[in-house]
């Protein structure tokens, strides 16, 4: 049953069958039956090591996502966070080392919308809203190998760099399709005739346009989605750089090719508060490693005179997969 736990979070991340019992799928590579895949699964759902078995959107391909930022004084910081994770745009919610100590994400179906969550937090708090869209993703993931070792992406040679074009959410026939599985696939024998259940399509329709939403980068991967915390990665740090414009893109591309760096992505800069430009996410089984990590890649990528800061994690207030519209009723 371990050796079946371990594979279920380690070889799964990625690359979920598309066919009408994928479950049954995963039961003949490991020798067991569905049931126990099933089983294991919520079993591992239920304990946190796993937030669900589904999608993971490509940012900013379809609706409208954010990071962003607040300096919240410390006395009123839960106050704030849960104000902020009140909204069910918010989908990730982190307080980190800085000023600037509360960091979250926001999706929603449009910019429009994006805007409206932004100031309604902003009203209610009472505290300004500092929004970092993403400019230029080099590497968002986030898959871990669980089997030991330093935190590690699953993805070394990058793919040639391409321009993300936004689909609106209302002008793709697969919004109820979206709706229905972004926050993961339901646990059952044949889950994607469960969904067309749901919204009205046929079994085989729904893994069609599932593979279509993949073909075309909608979804960057399907599969078990883990929550690096509690599989032993409990320190992570926001790498951020002051990154001279004409070299962001050279050195982007050489930070998101290091093991350690989970995540890289450009984003802009609000200057005077604000003069970063390039952000690295680093996750280690602590905060040495970490630290290592940066020191080391600070060396050997000849960083020095390249001014940035670390900001690392203190508490987690929302983790969850975003939410692009909520799903109707049928």
């Amino acid at each position: 049953m371990m050796d079946m736990e371990q594979r279920l979070l380690n070889d799964y991340q990625r690359d979920f069958p598309l066919s009408p019992e994928p479950f049954a799928k995963l039961a003949g590579e490991l020798g067991c039956t569905s049931r126990e895949v099933l089983a294991r699964l919520a079993g591992l759902i239920a304990e946190g090591k796993v937030s669900r078995v589904g999608p993971v959107f490509q940012p900013n391909r379809i609706g409208a996502s954010t990071l962003a930022a607040m300096a919240v004084p410390e006395d009123e910081l839960e106050a704030v966070a849960a104000i902020v994770s009140e909204h069910a745009e918010v989908n990730h919610n982190y307080e980190r080392e800085h000023r600037l100590n509360l960091w979250f994400v926001a999706t929603a179906r449009d910019q429009a919308h994006l805007r409206e969550v932004l100031q309604a937090i902003e009203r209610r708090s009472g505290h300004a809203v500092l929004p970092l869209p993403l400019v230029k993703a080099y590497h968002i993931d986030l898959g871990f190998q669980v089997h030991g070792g330093p935190a590690r992406s699953y993805r070394r040679k990058l793919p040639p760099s391409r321009p993300v074009e936004r689909v609106a959410m209302d002008s793709t026939p697969d919004t109820d399709l979206i709706a229905a599985i972004q926050l993961g696939l339901p646990l059952v024998e044949r889950p994607f005739r469960a969904i067309g259940e749901r919204i009205g399509l046929d079994e085989q329709t729904v893994i069609e346009r599932i593979a279509a939403m993949q073909r075309a980068a909608i979804i960057k991967r399907l599969g078990v989605i883990v929550r690096h915390r509690k599989l032993g990665y409990r320190a992570n740090a926001m790498l951020v750089w002051d990154i001279p414009d004409e070299r962001v893109d050279e050195i982007g591309r050489t930070l998101a090719t290091v093991d350690c760096v989970t995540l890289c992505y450009q984003r802009p800069r609000h200057l005077p508060d604000w003069p970063y430009n390039l952000f690295c996410m680093i996750h280690g089984k602590n905060r040495q490693e970490v630290l290592s990590c940066i020191d080391e890649l600070i060396d050997e990528l000849a960083l020095n005179g390249i001014a940035h800061d670390v900001l690392f994690s203190r508490r987690c207030f929302k983790q969850r997969g975003a939410v692009y519209r909520p799903e109707r009723a049928v």
